[in-house]
């Protein structure tokens, strides 16, 4: 049986389909563009499907030939450096899994993020004692040392984001501040920190979608991640929770369509400053 091939990496993924929709919008050819750069249209084949990477002077000639504007090649260049595929999750990779870690590598190259957990905290927003209970109760995570790495991974997480001041806004489930993680101590210093956030945060945008709201366009999933570019439109992704890590979606449609469900999200859920009032009502302030 042969053995299995995996997939090429999610960074060159995107950089690839990213360089075919310019090549597309510009009325070039493969064998145009390998002329350019003097090459085989095969290897200009490979690097659009991710099969192989591209060089950093060969990918700054092609997006000038393609008259792409600085802040989208930027962004291009960070997402092909090779040395920068990993970011700071590459320390914990043991305990990030599959489609989650693929998810959080982008992470930090993105200009917007968006996010809906319908029955536990964002990570973004986990108290350590918080993390730390999840971790507990993770069954791919073996041991104690294991759960510790995943707690540190939330928090150092939470400030690669907050050092990047990456504009953020939540939707969260209603039955996420009920739903008792660990103690009841850990959910009263829990909600305590989203209470702050929501009344502190300058990056930071919160709002609860209350039980009473009925059905949405995302009733059927636990939670759901939206990260855009915005220097260069249509390139992002999203990410649906899953036990064993969930899966990514890399499509343009994909990510057009959940970005219109996360928009019907925000509009039926409470508006920042009421969701900031009924955490302060649930903190005791």
């Amino acid at each position: 049986m042969p053995p299995a091939v995996s997939a090429p990496p999610i960074r060159r993924r995107l950089v690839g389909k990213a360089l075919r929709r310019y090549r597309e919008t510009q009325g070039f050819t493969l064998k145009d563009v390998a002329r350019m750069l003097g090459c085989d249209a095969s290897k200009m084949s490979r690097i659009e499907t991710g099969e192989r990477g591209i060089r950093d002077q060969e990918l700054r000639e092609l997006l000038d030939e393609y008259g792409v504007a600085d802040p989208q090649q930027a962004i291009l260049a960070e997402l092909a450096d090779p040395r920068g595929a990993f970011g700071w999750s590459r320390q914990y990779a043991d305990v990030l899994p599959g489609a989650w870690r693929d998810y959080l590598i982008l992470e930090t190259a993105a200009s917007k993020l968006s996010a809906y957990e319908a029955q536990r905290v964002p990570g973004l927003l986990q108290t350590r004692r918080y993390a730390r209970a999840l971790a507990e109760i993770d069954p791919s995570l073996n041991d104690n040392a294991a759960r510790e790495r995943a707690t540190e991974a939330v928090l150092a997480r939470q400030r690669v984001i907050g050092e990047r001041r990456t504009p953020v806004h939540l939707v969260i489930g209603q039955a996420a501040l009920h739903q008792q993680v660990g103690s009841q101590a850990v959910m009263d210093e829990q909600l305590a920190a989203l209470a702050w956030d929501a009344e502190n945060s300058n990056t930071v945008t919160m709002q609860v979608m209350p039980f009473e709201s009925g059905a949405h366009a995302a009733a059927g999933d636990g939670s759901l991640a939206i990260l855009q570019v915005t220097e260069a439109p249509g390139l992002g992704i999203v990410h649906l929770g899953g036990i064993s890590g969930g899966i990514c979606l890399e499509g343009q449609g994909d990510l057009a369509a959940y970005t219109r469900v996360f928009e019907q999200l925000r509009a039926f859920a409470l508006t920042p400053s009421q969701s900031a009032l009924l955490l302060c009502g649930l903190a005791g302030n």
